[in-house]
């Protein structure tokens, strides 16, 4: 047991990286599993100098006291919510992400959603184990001929933009002062007018928390636009994105970034008749080249901050 505490201890949440990749290329570092943060064993907190994370876990200042001798945390994705950035550099804690890997995919999953939703899939798969036949309720236009809003210019959102282009009418991304001029942007306030499909791609500030409610939904009414998350779900009032689905004034529905503490999305009492509704437990990123990309970069970032700071995971 000695020589288990003596040696840099790395923690990781499942789902944020392969044990078995870690282990293999970290032999000289001490590598534990927990389930959760709020589950995490006190002993173990305390001991452990790298932390690994993916989306879902919140790491607030007041959490971050039974780390101690936490100096880096390492997030295999782009999202900084849920994690207080500030008091993380305050302990001098380095964050450390890597959101290139996973763009590519998550953007495949958003033209599977668009071209799901558009020939109304999900609704007729939904009609079908009910018992229904509905062929001329799925009745829809080509893709071809739809605008697409981006919501969201960073690597996910310009990766959704690459792929849907060739497939789509138009794309405008939402324009922010810090949009580069090579994107085709459009103003924030026309978009819900403008565009049949939205793609969400938005992290979870402040400003964005929310964002497409009551207000977003009842100025795109009239276009009945398909709406899909691919960013935080935190980004969506889900309630009100879920009742306008029912009540016809949106389209169809795609939402990713489902996670356990946000189920269920419908109460079991209130749950109303087949929608045009996909949704999935945060699969954007699942696919085994990206995983394999991340788990080796989780690795070889873990080996070279803990070599910077005089540790041997060799």
């Amino acid at each position: 047991m000695s020589g288990i505490s003596a040696a840099p201890l790395l923690v990781i949440v499942p789902g944020a990286a392969d044990p078995v990749v870690l282990r293999r290329h970290l032999p000289g570092c001490a590598i534990r599993v927990i389930e959760s943060l709020d589950t995490a064993d006190l002993n173990l907190a305390a001991r452990a100098e790298v932390l690994v994370l993916r989306s879902g876990h919140r790491l607030n200042a007041e959490r971050l006291t039974r780390w101690p001798k936490l100096r880096h945390l390492i997030r295999a994705g782009s999202g900084l919510d849920g994690l207080d950035v500030e008091a993380l550099a305050a302990r001098g804690v380095t964050v450390h992400r890597n959101p290139a890997p996973v763009a590519d995919a998550v953007a495949e999953w958003a033209l599977a959603a668009l071209l799901g939703l558009a020939r109304r899939i999900p609704y007729g798969h939904a009609t079908l184990l009910r018992g229904q036949h509905t062929k001329q309720q799925c009745l829809a236009p080509p893709i071809s001929r739809m605008r697409v809003a981006i919501w969201g210019a960073g690597p996910v959102g310009r990766a959704c933009a690459t792929t849907l282009a060739p497939y789509v009418d138009e794309i405008a991304f939402a324009a922010r002062p810090s949009l580069p001029d090579t994107l085709p942007a459009r103003p924030g306030h026309e978009l819900p007018t403008w565009a049949d499909a939205h793609v969400v791609a938005l992290p979870l500030t402040g400003e964005n928390r929310r964002r497409f409610g009551p207000e977003f939904l009842a100025t795109a009414r009239e276009r009945r636009p398909l709406l899909i998350c691919v960013g935080r779900l935190g980004t969506l009032d889900v309630d009100a994105c879920l009742r306008a689905l029912a009540d016809d004034r949106l389209g169809g529905l795609a939402l990713d970034p489902i996670e356990t503490t946000d189920l269920p999305l419908w109460p079991a009492d209130t749950t109303p008749g087949p929608l045009n509704l996909l949704a999935t437990p945060h699969i954007g990123a699942q696919r085994h080249d990206v995983r394999e990309a991340l788990d080796r970069w989780v690795a070889a970032t873990a080996a070279g901050a803990l070599t910077s700071t005089g540790r041997t995971v060799r």
